[in-house]
């Protein structure tokens, strides 16, 4: 019994440490309005298609809607954090070995390939942020959604050079390269702090209000938006695997080198920088 209290106690050293140093040594925002830029990128590229979810079915391959992935180029059914990290990543920048997957986009019934992802790391929050822990999980979005879930938590676009709002659903996108359908979805950015998933593998994180994190959900973390793009000009037809097009939802699996994840919150997200790819 000593043995176990030990090992928990150990684990839980650099969390807190971590959350001291951020709080004592980050920039602090004055305001949700200077936190505009202030972020830092990975994009990725596709990698694979299967109906595979490691973090609602884990060990059962087959068992889900079909899934694209990119980032990480093992994730399948029976992935593990220590199976990710000894993957290569469909990222340009090598040390992001995370997961990201999205439901399939379909064309009247056939699977549409992404190009790839844009994943933004943000900082949502007036106090500074902590990384995602290793093996950190969690799921954005309704995967059973029927109607709109909200622009804060998804929507569908063409790209700032189109000029069209954001919609609900796949809006039909005018030609040029630049302006291609994309699908954008952002996680939470408030955890609990104990947990690396939880039974709905939603609960353990929350949204912030005005730039806090609520009580039940005390630590600042990265904002991640995924932005997939498709080689497609949207419009009628369209569907997510997971059913009709207001299902959009994200799997985040975090495999990334910790130490330079950790210094890019410190370097960017903390000392409230702009860092974009090159950060």
């Amino acid at each position: 019994m000593r043995r176990t209290v030990m090992l928990v106690a150990v684990a839980l050293v650099p969390l807190v440490a971590g959350a001291a140093l951020a709080g004592t040594g980050g920039k602090r925002a004055k305001s949700v309005r200077a936190l505009q830029g202030v972020n830092f990128v990975s994009a990725c590229g596709f990698s694979h298609r299967a109906p595979d979810d490691p973090i609602v079915y884990p060990g059962q391959p087959g068992a889900s809607h079909d899934h694209s992935f990119v980032g990480n180029r093992s994730t399948r059914a029976s992935s593990t954090y220590r199976s990710l990290r000894a993957a290569g990543t469909t990222c340009r920048r090598a040390d992001d070995t995370a997961a990201y997957w999205v439901p399939t986009l379909l064309r009247y019934g056939r699977a549409l390939e992404p190009l790839g992802a844009t994943v933004y790391y943000r900082r949502r929050t007036l106090e500074p942020v902590q990384a995602f822990p290793p093996n950190f999980r969690m799921i954005a979005g309704d995967a059973k959604a029927t109607s709109a879930q909200g622009r804060r938590i998804t929507f569908w676009n063409c790209g700032v050079a189109a000029g069209i709002p954001p919609s609900a659903e796949p809006p039909s996108c005018p030609a040029g390269r630049a302006t291609t359908l994309r699908l954008h979805v952002t996680f939470p950015s408030c955890w609990d702090g104990r947990r690396l998933d939880s039974p709905d593998h939603k609960s353990h994180v929350a949204y912030p209000m005005r730039g806090r994190c609520p009580r039940t959900h005390p630590v600042a973390l990265p904002a991640l938006t995924v932005i997939t793009r498709y080689r497609d000009a949207g419009g009628a037809g369209l569907a997510l695997s997971s059913a009709g097009v207001y299902s959009a939802h994200a799997d985040f699996f975090n495999a990334w080198r910790q130490d330079e994840l950790e210094r890019l919150v410190t370097s960017c997200l903390n000392a409230l920088r702009h860092c974009g790819r090159d950060g």
